[in-house]
């Protein structure tokens, strides 16, 4: 006979994401919803009984921030984001993404030119991407989509710089202003997405993101050439439809982050704007960042705004690793981006720049200011005002791989100490290793930026390394997660593949509200799942009857013991031909469910993982077919 239920989750404690107090009770799937909920729900209605005793039964979680665009072209099944627990993920951030295909015209690669220094993809990983990508429309963009066999659900953005380059060509979005045929173009092809379902729109203005081909190597990428009548008109095409901007401030300009972000006040406008911008951080550079970050998400919510404005928040220390000087954080510094400018396979390039006199006399001048002498740049580092994302701190700059075996884990500051001691006693080197590498260093290498240039030129991109950079305090970045004008979740999945991974941010966040108790438990799964959810207008975070079931188990004993930290590393990926940094959470999450079928079992994943479409590509919930209008044709 057949059975009522494909699955019956049995003896959980249902955290179901409203925020209410968890509840002992089954959960029943049928027809890849939930079913029925409650106690003592009859297993032999069920083919397959899941014993959840034990274990937390959530919603399936929201990654808000990620890159995985590009990573869902190559995985479908998005395992490693699966993994820890997420079921839904925001796409197109930083107004990057795959909106409008590959875009190649007129010798043009956008896909290639705008990822590959923005978030640090190779290049030919990139180039085997555009070569998939063979549709030219937002509407195909979708479609295609909604063929894979999805591993979880997808939610698409349209991105800016990609808008812009669809309209204007990405040389001619980088070389003029836009005209207003320009502009108008812009806002049909927006206005369109909308109607199609997209739910938001990505924009990017960190001043550090750069194009990555001749000729534009040293240009920024379309996005940043948008200017504020630019924005304003297509976010008022966000807040006619109640859509989400997604964006990244002009940091080094607090008068443009306050006028850019009084695009949320529904005072100014007539309606509020849904906001959605990176990133509260405490960054150690310049502390005034998180100071400005909370006024301003209190203000621009306030009732004089009445702004819909939320800032993303890491549930983890902002640790990133360096591949020799190559590093997202590098572009903020122009001696160092100098570096970045070249092809990863430019070693040749790299040595002719690094043995240039030159280049050396800027690259010290710019390693040093601020750490010696007087005046306003020593006094801006002393008070924690820099403007950069990275302080050049010795001491917090520590050893992974690529030299002496004996550094690992020692940093910059104490290696530099003992090259300086062996230099008048040799009994200072403390393995045959480390003696030749001393006895390899210059005498330039006494000092700090002549030891970081002998490192490039000696070990290049084999030399990894990693520094903290931003959420050094875990008291403040506990306030920063539970601050209610913050949503969890900058987590960058799927970018800067050797660079970080924050695939377990959601799983980080859990562990940091754990510590305070069940309902602080509560609240967090909330942010993690209905609460992003209902922001960004789409079907997902909940399991109530009839909902979509997307379920995630997670084994608390084993989230207390998590340590993120010690389960990150490096593995190869076929698909790429490439390295990839990631996490570990095994028998933390102990299932996960996507569309009604089990997709991960606490260690591995089960045979419909990528074979069968079982996540969906999200709609903004006011879509209906019938709205959309013809595709409007490339020029």
């Amino acid at each position: 006979m057949a059975q009522a239920w494909d699955y019956l989750i049995r003896g959980g404690l249902v955290i179901d994401g409203t925020g209410t107090a968890p509840k002992p009770e089954d959960v029943a799937i049928a027809g890849g919803r939930v079913a029925a909920r409650g106690e003592n729900l009859d297993a032999s209605s069920a083919t397959k009984v899941i014993d959840a005793d034990g274990r937390w039964v959530i919603p399936g979680m929201l990654d808000i921030h990620t890159h995985l665009d590009l990573e869902v072209e190559f995985d479908p099944a998005l395992k490693e984001a699966v993994r820890h627990g997420t079921t839904t993920v925001l796409m197109s951030n930083c107004s990057l993404g795959l909106a409008y295909g590959a875009q190649r015209r007129n010798g043009e690669d956008p896909l290639v030119d705008c990822f590959a220094r923005v978030e640090n993809m190779p290049k030919p990983v990139l180039k085997k991407l555009a070569d998939k990508a063979s549709w030219s429309s937002s509407a195909g963009y979708y479609q295609h989509l909604d063929e894979l066999p999805l591993g979880c659900n997808v939610i698409p953005m349209i991105p800016h710089s990609m808008l812009r380059a669809e309209v204007m060509g990405l040389n001619g979005s980088v070389s003029r202003a836009a005209k207003e045929e320009d502009l108008k173009r812009m806002e049909a092809l927006l206005e369109q997405a909308m109607e199609e379902g997209y739910p938001g729109f990505s924009t990017d203005a960190l001043p550090f993101h750069f194009l990555s081909e001749d000729p534009n190597r040293k240009v920024k990428i379309p996005s940043q050439f948008g200017q504020y009548r630019e924005l304003k008109r297509l976010t008022a095409i966000l807040r006619k439809h109640d859509r989400i901007w997604q964006a990244t401030p002009p940091k080094d300009s607090p008068l443009a982050v306050i006028r850019n972000f009084l695009l949320t006040s529904g005072r100014l406008y007539g309606k509020p704007l849904k906001v959605t911008a990176v990133a509260a951080l405490d960054v150690a550079a310049n502390t005034s960042i998180k100071r400005l970050a909370l006024i301003l998400s209190k203000v621009f919510n306030s009732k004089l705004v009445d702004g819909r404005f939320r800032l993303q928040a890491l549930a983890a220390p902002f640790k990133v690793y360096w591949d020799g000087p190559i590093n997202p954080l590098a572009e903020e510094l122009p001696a160092l981006r100098e570096i970045n400018e070249l092809d990863l396979e430019d070693r040749e390039g790299r040595l002719k720049l690094l043995n240039d006199p030159a280049y050396q006399a800027r690259f010290a001048r710019m390693w040093m200011t601020g750490k010696t002498g007087f005046g306003l740049a020593r006094l801006k580092r002393l008070m924690k005002a820099e403007t950069l994302a990275f302080d050049r701190d010795f001491d917090e700059m520590v050893f992974h791989s690529g030299g002496p075996d004996i550094w690992t884990g020692e940093t910059f500051a104490q290696v530099l100490g003992r090259f300086q001691a062996w230099r008048s006693d040799p009994s200072q080197a403390r393995s045959e290793d480390e003696r030749e590498a001393f006895a390899a260093m210059p005498d330039a290498a006494l000092e700090e930026p002549g030891f970081m240039l002998h490192l490039f030129r000696e070990y290049d991109l084999g030399l990894r390394w990693w520094t903290i950079s931003a959420n050094r305090d875990p008291d403040v970045v506990r306030d920063l997660l539970n601050n209610p004008n913050m949503l969890p979740g900058f987590n960058d999945s799927g970018a800067h593949i050797t660079n970080m991974a924050f695939y377990d941010g959601n799983l980080r966040c859990l562990q940091i509200a754990q510590e305070e108790g069940m309902e602080r438990v509560a609240s967090q799964v909330r942010r993690l799942t209905a609460e992003p959810a209902e922001f960004i207008g789409v079907d997902a975070g909940r399991i109530g009857v009839g909902d979509r079931a997307d379920i995630t188990l997670i084994d608390p004993e084993a989230l207390a013991a998590y340590d993120s930290e010690a389960n990150s590393r490096f593995i190869w990926r076929d698909d790429y031909e490439h390295e990839q940094m990631v996490n570990r959470s095994d028998g933390v999450v102990s299932g996960v469910f996507v569309g009604g079928e089990q997709v991960w079992d606490g260690l591995r994943f089960t045979p419909v993982a990528g074979q069968r479409t079982l996540g969906r590509a999200l709609r903004h919930r006011s879509w209906s077919p019938e709205r959309a209008r013809p595709a409007i044709a490339a020029e």
